[in-house]
């Protein structure tokens, strides 16, 4: 096994690759900037020859607050080369949670980058903590970037740390209660992130260039790890970033990426944005003619800004069977895989020969699992966390004797060793009948509807269980026309139906609740990652369920 670790990786590609471009960063009104190998590295001695001269404490915590973009790479890599540890906060965070993370971490210093909610956010930012401002940062009084690399010598040589020092640590993203501190060493995120890099090289081979959009929060173990870790170890990676919300499709149709990794609930979005500009049924019908088939895929998908892609991966939350099986069609072969961030999104992936629609995938080589009497997957990776932060009772309670991670995931494991999820173990819910229900599959079911954006499953306590769902962003506005609303209920008529007619009997479902307000990052019922927060959700409905259980319908807006 080799003894290198992610710096060494990164000296090595300043050397070998140095006018390479790396990173390309867009800047606004179609503008991008480019920086090499060489840039990128020269960038990252200045800021660490500065960091440095500040006299931190050995491993000191120093935060990094901002959406993707390249001075998060180079802030990470100047963290490292001084001798400290990286904490990312979610760019989307309110004040209470950036509070929450910069005191449990004992951060010493901030980097303030792009952000859209700063001025919401600052008031978590206490006075007396340094702070340095990203060239594409909001108007601040800080100490900027460009100044301080331009008035500091690079800092010489190869810095370098300990494989058992603290690369970073991830706090989660909350979906079932306070945040906690995941600690990722140089060892295990090295290991890991070779390992990565392997995967995709075996899948895709090695084109002329591997390009890769970064736009999933890099706050985030899986494009921390599948993207910019595993591009400071590979060298060949060309990472080109989002601008926003708004360029999106003009940002995926400049960086014409090779590899293209999202979440469940985006797979969804850009199928429905297919759907609003030809009706499912058409479509279906015209991918069933032969030749015309063929055009008319990698018409979409030329549209998705996707018709390069040779690896598509989701993870991060279950995706529905059908919508991989849909992509497939269209000749994207869209993978499943599972990991966490207490293993460094290092777990497993589905492969040419073993895949399936619904399950995600064997282990990556060096990981081991076994499922638990209980039924929980048990898991040791190379990318296996140190612990968590301030929390040894926690870590303690995390691991198995022979040191495998209970994940708190429900799981089988069939014949050819591809895993399949059956739901969380903390999200069973019992019914007043004694019943318990795991709400994940039916949820799958659920979003795999091409009206539905998202579901919840709950009815703890209550005689049966009950589905509340968000409307496809297209259909949304149109909900305010009579006719339109009668459709859909309908349409959730049949899908309860069609539900209750797959699932047992103490799982069927008393009716379907239609959410009036999307779900978001911004009110609260998604996390950063946009996984649902249960709580929140059920929260909302609780007052109201009573009347609905006692109401003969089957459908009610909320």
């Amino acid at each position: 096994m080799s003894n290198k670790l992610i710096l060494d990786y990164v000296y090595e590609h300043e050397t070998n690759r140095a006018n390479q471009v790396y990173l390309t960063q867009p800047t606004g009104g179609g503008q991008v900037s480019d920086y090499t190998w060489s840039q990128t590295v020269d960038e990252a001695r200045r800021m660490a020859a500065y960091l440095k001269s500040r006299n931190l404490e050995p491993g000191s915590r120093i935060a990094i607050l901002s959406k993707n973009c390249a001075h998060f790479f180079m802030a990470e890599l100047a963290i490292w080369m001084s001798g400290h540890t990286t904490v990312a906060i979610f760019p989307t965070e309110t004040a209470d949670t950036i509070r929450f993370v910069l005191d449990h971490s004992g951060a010493s210093l901030l980097f303030v980058g792009k952000l859209d909610t700063w001025q919401d956010q600052k008031p978590a930012v206490s006075d007396h903590l340094p702070c340095i401002a990203f060239p594409l940062a909001p108007p601040t009084d800080y100490d900027t970037w460009d100044s301080i690399t331009g008035r500091t010598e690079p800092m010489q040589g190869r810095p370098n740390r300990n494989a058992d020092d603290l690369a970073m640590i991830i706090y989660t993203s909350g979906s079932t209660g306070t945040p906690k501190g995941v600690m990722h060493s140089f060892g295990r995120v090295t290991r890991a992130s070779e390992e990565i890099t392997k995967d995709i090289v075996s899948r895709i081979g090695r084109p002329e260039e591997n390009r890769i959009l970064s736009y999933l929060p890099l706050a985030h173990v899986f494009e921390r790890a599948w993207v910019e870790c595993a591009s400071l170890v590979d060298g060949q990676t060309h990472v080109y970033f989002a601008e926003s919300l708004d360029t999106f499709l003009q940002d995926l149709q400049r960086a014409r990426p090779t590899t293209f990794i999202s979440v469940p609930r985006l797979w969804l979005k850009f199928q429905q944005g297919v759907f609003t500009k030809m009706p499912p049924k058409k479509l279906d019908r015209l991918l069933s003619i032969p030749i015309l088939g063929r055009i008319v895929a990698k018409k979409v998908l030329t549209g998705l800004g996707l018709n390069h892609v040779l690896l598509a991966g989701s993870g991060s939350a279950p995706i529905p069977a059908e919508l991989i099986a849909w992509y497939r069609r269209l000749g994207l072969n869209l993978i499943e895989g599972y990991a966490m961030t207490e293993d460094f999104a290092y777990s497993h992936n589905s492969t040419e020969a073993i895949n399936a629609p619904g399950c995600v995938g064997v282990p990556l080589p060096g990981v081991q699992v076994r499922i638990s009497d209980e039924g929980e997957i048990l898991i040791k990776s190379p990318g296996q966390m140190v612990g968590y932060y301030k929390r040894p009772d926690l870590t303690a309670e995390a691991f198995t004797e022979d040191g495998f991670f209970r994940t708190g995931d429900r799981g089988e494991r069939r014949k050819d060793g591809l895993l399949k999820i059956t739901g969380r173990v903390k999200e069973l819910f019992k019914t007043s009948k004694g019943k318990y229900v795991a709400p994940a599959p039916i949820e799958n079911i659920i979003n795999a509807h091409p009206m539905v954006e998202l579901s919840l499953v709950s009815g703890v306590g209550q005689p049966s269980a009950y589905a509340m769902v968000v409307l496809a962003e297209a259909l949304r506005p149109r909900t305010t026309d009579a006719a339109v609303r009668q459709e859909v209920e309908q349409e959730m008529a049949q899908l309860l139906k069609s539900v209750n007619n797959q699932v047992a009997d103490y799982e069927q479902l008393k009716m379907i609740v239609i959410a009036r307000e999307p779900w978001s990052i911004e009110n609260g019922f998604l996390t950063p990652t946009m996984k649902i927060r249960r709580n929140r959700i059920e929260s909302a409905v609780e007052q109201e369920l009573d009347n609905w259980y006692a109401n003969r319908a089957s459908v009610f807006w909320h």
